[in-house]
């Protein structure tokens, strides 16, 4: 080992990660012709797709809280019970569950998100579209015409305003405001992947009203429920036109806020210049926090692609992001899965990538919203399975109502504890410990308590669910229930215990971990093959193609079985995979690829890993990357060619290549531990560690050459050397002990950094 004392060095230049933007972003000969290819535009709670439709330029308007809420027709009757339930599995008379609980969801067009409207511009003359842009450093749209109109476009970042300017124009256009289709002949229903046509949700048609240079959109919904449109615009000169569009929405239990046609009146005022200027500025502040670069170009394009819709769609204030976010289906129905809130898997994956990517205010809209709710799950908690602690519906409203549908999942009973490892990964990666009192452990208790109260012990002494299910094995058939715990519920179970006795002893309550420790240790092993293999259940074998990767939770995104354990797990999560892999992705959708990439990660197949993100990036996205679940090249990655709209696969996407640069899940910090081979040069700025470091590291002619850790609030970690000798080129606040070989031992004090640098260079 050599060791030497330097002054600081610069090791990375990442000022402007941006420095040369055009590889990351969106570039078209033309405009999309169909919603789900157009330009995303958001905020977190405002959303645009730019497009063309029937040779107009099309805006298509979006607000996140733009919701029917009606109940579900039909579900809260006397039979709503898990304890009814289990009694119809056990008679084995369930078509009269399916009737009761499944069928509402498709057959009942509501409560289901609903789109806001459009804005449209009479552009025919003008000749053809030379070029569409979009900056993913800006989160501005240009157009440009072959006859030199140009159109620049944004949703700001901060306010609820969407903001357009066009330049050389030859004469005035006037936008038109589009309303839904609220009326009219039923076409479409019963079908919740296509979409049922709007008009099943029996609306009065809105108004439309122009005042000078203002159009203004009223809707009434269900309910009370009203909301508007307003779009104004002035022109600046003889040939540039500014305007700006907002939608704004009332409840009736709820402080009304500023409505549409007042934020449009001051943001006009401002102008576009103005307002671009504080825009810019979030979006500047938002990729600083980190950035990568891979030399594969597909795949580190579409990482920044889904950075760039995570910072359009994730914003505190505004509802988390859901199946489609901030991007409504803009086709005359209502969007794939009525847009819902899907707690056994979509919400989840949408927030794994801003851990370890640094944005963790982004991902706090999540849990604010989980914490905003508890009161309606606590009532549904006890509604539905009349126990203490707390449940959470699989399938909701904006308000956290369930829904229905497929109630193994829908109404499953360890949804609550997956939603506790976003509460347990906000707190290991920030050591917020306000955080960690006020609401992570609040949170994983209830839902550990929950977990303690619906459980029973069998003869072995070892705690079961009355029945288990596994998301989607069976879909939902009465075999899509099991009289023994599966093994997603299982590590649900483990997992929550678990973390209810850390976050105990972490603030000191030692009664209560005892207690958690104790309950966690009561749950008894994997349902596993002969040969190693994780099944769906001790009576089922993982034996069909399926899309959900569920009964291998415990590998990711729980990390119980990890590979650092050892041979058994390696065997375990080894053959699991190539299992998975060698009954193949017949019924996969887009999502189990970048689901399966971060458990290739996490086992250490960089290649493998990559391979996967390369098949999602190539095959299961639109031109504009949106997730369409379905193998869009037909080249047979699955059986399912559609092309539902979705954003779960592209959040996950970003997690994997995330994993595959930087692990710290398994109590140590360990540098690019699964890249290709053939990976020489790549590097990584700001990704972020458990413990709440901040890591930069960059390879070169495939050897890592230097390491920079920050602790951002101090303590203690250990990394995993990623070179044989080192040398340390500028330290401050940390001490170092390399005691163990092959590990350094950090003892960090707050804002302290080091950078480490290869010993041969």
């Amino acid at each position: 080992m050599k060791r030497i004392i330097l002054l600081p060095v610069l090791l990375f230049t990442f000022a402007n990660a941006f420095a040369q933007t055009s590889p990351h972003d969106l570039h078209f000969d033309s405009l999309a012709s169909r919603w789900d290819e157009a330009i995303p535009l958001g905020n977190g709670m405002l959303g645009a797709l730019v497009w063309q439709k029937d040779q107009q330029l099309r805006f298509s308007l979006d607000r996140a809280d733009l919701w029917d809420m009606r109940p579900t027709k039909g579900l809260h009757r006397p039979e709503f019970s898990y304890q009814w339930v289990k009694k119809q599995v056990d008679q084995k008379d369930y078509k009269i569950v399916q009737q009761y609980f499944d069928v509402p969801y498709d057959k009942e067009a509501a409560p289901s998100r609903i789109p806001g409207g459009a804005l449209e511009f009479d552009t025919k003359s003008w000749g053809a579209v030379s070029g569409v842009h979009l900056s993913v450093e800006n989160a501005v749209c240009e157009v440009k015409w072959a006859n030199g109109i140009t159109l620049k476009t944004f949703v700001h970042a901060t306010l609820p305003i969407g903001h357009f300017k066009f330049e050389n124009i030859p004469a005035e256009i006037l936008p038109q405001l589009i309303a839904p289709q609220y009326q009219g002949e039923v076409k479409t229903n019963g079908d919740p992947v296509g979409g049922d046509d709007l008009s099943r949700l029996g609306y009065k048609q809105g108004t439309i009203q122009r005042e000078g240079n203002s159009i203004t959109y009223q809707q009434e919904g269900w309910g009370g429920f009203t909301y508007q449109i307003n779009v104004r615009w002035k022109k600046t000169d003889r040939h540039t036109m500014e305007g700006v569009w907002s939608i704004s929405s009332r409840y009736p239990e709820k402080q009304p806020a500023p409505a549409a046609n007042v934020l449009t009146a001051g943001a006009l005022k401002k102008g576009y210049d103005i307002n671009y200027s504080a825009h810019h500025t979030w979006w500047k502040g938002f990729w600083s926090k980190s950035s990568i670069h891979v030399p594969d170009s597909i795949i580190e394009k579409q990482w920044y692609l889904e950075q760039y819709k995570f910072g359009a769609a994730a914003r505190r204030g505004a509802p988390p992001i859901s199946l489609q976010a901030v991007w409504t289906a803009d086709n005359g129905r209502l969007p794939p899965w009525k847009g819902d809130y899907h707690h056994d898997l979509n919400t989840q994956l949408s927030y794994w990538p801003s851990y370890s990517g640094n944005h963790l205010e982004e991902g706090l809209s999540y849990l604010d919203h989980l914490d905003e709710n508890k009161n309606n799950y606590l009532r549904y908690t006890k509604m539905y399975f009349d126990k203490p602690g707390l449940a959470v519906p699989g399938v909701t409203t904006l308000d956290g109502t369930e829904m229905g549908g497929w109630i193994q999942y829908s109404l499953s009973p360890t949804v609550s504890a997956w939603l506790a490892h976003h509460y347990y990964l906000q707190w290991r990666y920030s050591m917020d410990k306000n955080f960690l009192k006020k609401r992570a452990y609040p949170w994983i208790k209830a839902a550990a308590a929950f977990i303690e109260n619906i459980t029973v012990k069998d003869h072995a002494g070892h705690r079961q669910l009355p029945i288990s299910s596994s998301p989607e094995i069976n879909d939902n058939s009465i075999d899509a229930w099991f009289p023994q715990n599966t093994n997603h519920d299982l590590a649900l179970m483990k997992f929550v215990t678990q973390a209810a006795a850390e976050l105990a002893a972490a603030l000191g309550l030692q009664q209560e971990a005892v207690h958690w420790k104790k309950l966690a240790a009561e749950f008894g092993d994997y349902a596993l093959t002969s040969n190693n293999e994780l099944m769906f259940a001790p009576t089922m074998a993982y034996n069909q193609s399926q899309r959900h990767l569920s009964h291998m939770m415990a590998i990711y995104p729980l990390g119980l079985v990890k590979w650092e354990d050892g041979a058994r797990a390696q065997a375990i999560i080894g053959n699991s995979i190539h299992l998975l892999d060698s009954i193949g992705p017949a019924n996969w959708c887009g999502y189990s690829y970048t689901w399966l990439a971060n458990m290739k990660a996490r086992a250490k197949d960089g290649a493998g890993a990559a391979k996967s993100l390369s098949i999602f990036a190539n095959a299961f996205c639109s031109p504009n990357s949106f997730h369409l679940n379905g193998d869009q090249t037909k080249s047979g990655y699955s059986n399912f060619t559609y092309r539902p709209f979705t954003l779960e696969g592209n959040f996950a996407f970003a997690a994997g290549l995330q994993e595959m640069l930087l692990q710290s899940y398994a109590g140590f910090i360990e540098i690019m531990p699964a890249v290709p081979a053939s990976w020489q040069d790549l590097s990584f700025h700001q990704l972020r560690a458990e413990g709440a470091f901040l890591v930069d590291a960059e390879k070169t002619n495939g050897q890592v050459k230097a390491i920079t850790i920050t602790a951002e609030q101090g303590g203690t970690t250990r990394l995993k050397l990623p070179f044989p000798t080192w040398l340390v080129a500028s330290q401050k606040g940390v001490k170092v002990d390399s005691a163990t070989p092959g590990f350094l031992t950090l003892t960090c004090k707050k804002g302290g950094t080091i950078v480490l640098k290869n010993g041969y260079e």
